[in-house]
């Protein structure tokens, strides 16, 4: 919780605010009860009308001034906690952003979203809570110890008895409740992986008519963290009766006491009154840290989830001194390339070299798992290579910012990738200031332009969360228009021509041919069709390379090819 105090710098002057208004509303709530002895004590008993009404009106003013306090404190720690809890989202998010695919597998996405959300929000309900009563309640119990003893000191001995008990019942309860607090944000990630993938995973549950168990799944994450909460929340609804009893109790005695020490002229009812206030405002100081006490540990838990995240440090960052790639433009080189994933026992790519120039199409083909989008995703550095290296026009890619290096690419991913919004803004997603004549190019190219005619609205057609409202085909299509409208040096396709019928594929293609001719152009494809015409083939198996060459050249050369294309081609086709 304290590393997360950092994210409170620019709320410094609303907390220091905060400060003195709770100071103060603990001096006028102190004030109070002393003011009310002087008026039982004096003015009552002389009955002095002019004193009671000149302390009647202090204690008015003092009350007022309490209350402007309370209000003025509560709106500015509400101003720092939700602040502070913004600060500690907007932190989570960036920092993900610099995550590499590596740091994605150590933290799910449900946890991340949990952590962003879930966890934030106990983290901020401490802080706009707490910032009044942590500097309150202490206050208010050392001043009431100090003022009570003042009023009589043969009855504060009952205040030292009740307090340690107090305390007792808070750490009885307290250590059952903790580390159930700390499951639970676990329990809460799961409850919201099972849901996501319940969302997400909708159609496959259906065709294969798997709702029954899906419900069961997230009945059983659900009731999880269901009986967990209820056993925190006993265990907590003993507090509250527990604290009433021990004051009320305390209360009783302090009467019995009081009311003997005035029998016998030792105290004044204006000092009992004032006594009784006093250590009522000691109880409640107490039952205040009692409170805090049920929300810091889930908030402590939330806070140590946030903390490990902010604490991965990302395995790929910019380098201090980096080189610029602009003497040439969309040369890609390869040069003894092997490469990793964690905890893989053999590595996806090994000793693998080419070169892909400017004007040419290379494309990469093989079996699946031989390594082809890993070896394009080296490419904008999702991942770094374990040995060898990637020169982009002539720079080792490590040497390059990242912001510079993707700015030379047009990434279309295995994996078509659509953000809520309209049909423009997703493809403007690639070129933000692209021109509307820009836009409807790039689908023109991508071959996108009929259907985003055929839908209401055309360009500004509102595209669903994730693109459920479009087809697979039509999610590649402005994908590839994504790409086009950024007009890079280096275009990689990933597999994304997989959804589309032939005759797109072929049309597509061709269109690609003439607006790409002046870049470099990967291609990563299953089917023979889409890359018999590429300058270049890079055959994988297991990971290694098992030919380069054009179509022509490869069905002489490489047998691993030969095996592709008779299993997808006819013998006439091949001819």
């Amino acid at each position: 919780m304290i590393k997360l105090l950092r994210f409170l710098k620019p709320f410094r002057l609303y907390v220091a605010i905060v400060i003195i208004l709770s100071f103060l509303q603990a001096i006028a709530n102190l004030l109070l009860p002393t003011l009310m002895a002087d008026i039982v004590d004096s003015g009552i008993v002389k009955g002095d009308t002019q004193y009671i009404l000149r302390v009647g009106a202090i204690m008015l003013a003092v009350t007022v001034g309490g209350m402007i306090c309370a209000i003025a404190s509560s709106f500015f720690s509400s101003r720092a906690g939700t602040g502070f809890g913004k600060a500690i989202r907007r932190a989570i998010f960036s920092h993900v952003q610099d995550f590499s695919l590596h740091e994605f597998d150590k933290v799910s996405t449900a946890s991340l979203i949990t952590r962003t959300t879930n966890d934030t929000t106990q983290v901020q309900m401490v802080m706009v809570m707490g910032l009044g009563m942590m500097i309150g309640a202490p206050l208010m119990a050392i001043g009431g110890v100090v003022l009570a003893v003042s009023q009589d000191g043969a009855l504060a001995w009952l205040l030292a008895g009740v307090v340690p008990i107090v305390f007792a019942v808070l750490y009885v309860l307290m250590g059952k409740a903790v580390p159930l607090f700390k499951s639970m944000q676990a329990k809460l990630d799961k409850l919201n992986h099972v849901l996501d993938e319940g969302l997400t995973g909708v159609r496959v549950i259906r065709a294969f008519n798997r709702m029954d168990h899906e419900n069961q799944r997230f009945d059983e994450a659900n009731l999880d963290v269901t009986n967990t909460a209820l056993t925190v929340n006993r265990i907590m609804a003993v507090l509250w009766p527990a604290m009433m009893l021990i004051f009320n109790l305390s209360s009783i005695v302090m009467f019995w006491f009081g009311a003997i020490r005035i029998n016998n002229g030792q105290m004044q009812i204006g000092n009992l009154l004032a006594f009784l206030q006093y250590a009522m405002m000691i109880m409640f100081s107490v039952l205040m840290v009692s409170f805090m006490f049920v929300i810091v540990p889930r908030a402590s838990a939330a806070a140590a989830r946030i903390n490990e995240v902010l604490g991965i440090a990302p395995d790929i960052h910019d380098p201090v001194q980096p080189k610029s790639a602009d003497a040439i433009k969309g040369h890609v080189a390869f040069e003894d390339v092997t490469f990793s994933y964690p905890g893989a026992e053999e590595p996806a790519l090994s000793n693998v070299s080419f070169h892909a120039k400017p004007g040419e199409v290379t494309a990469i083909i093989g079996g699946t798992g031989s390594g082809k989008s890993t070896l394009v995703s080296l490419i904008p550095r999702f991942y770094d290579v374990d040995s060898g290296k990637i020169l982009i026009d002539g720079v080792d890619l490590r040497e390059m910012t990242q912001e510079a290096l993707r700015s030379k690419i047009g990434f279309v991913p295995q994996k078509a990738v659509l953000f809520a919004g309209t049909v423009a803004e997703n493809i403007r997603y690639g070129k933000e200031e692209a021109s509307d004549e820009e836009v409807k190019r790039a689908a023109e190219i991508s071959q996108a332009s009929e259907f985003i005619s055929g839908m209401a609205g055309g360009f500004d057609a509102e595209i669903a969360q994730v693109g459920t409202n479009v087809s697979g085909g039509q999610k590649q299509r402005l994908s590839i228009a994504r790409a086009l409208v950024r007009k890079p040096e280096i275009y990689v396709f990933d597999d994304s021509f997989s959804a589309l019928d032939f005759k797109t594929d072929a049309k597509l293609r061709e269109a690609l041919k003439k607006e790409t001719g002046d870049a470099t152009v990967l291609i990563v494809a299953q089917r023979v069709g889409t890359v018999m015409d590429a300058d270049r083939i890079i055959v994988l198996d297991e990971g290694r390379i098992a030919g380069i060459g054009n179509h022509r050249e490869l069905m002489k050369s490489s047998e691993v090819y030969r095996e592709i294309v008779s299993s997808q081609l006819s013998l006439e086709e091949i001819a």
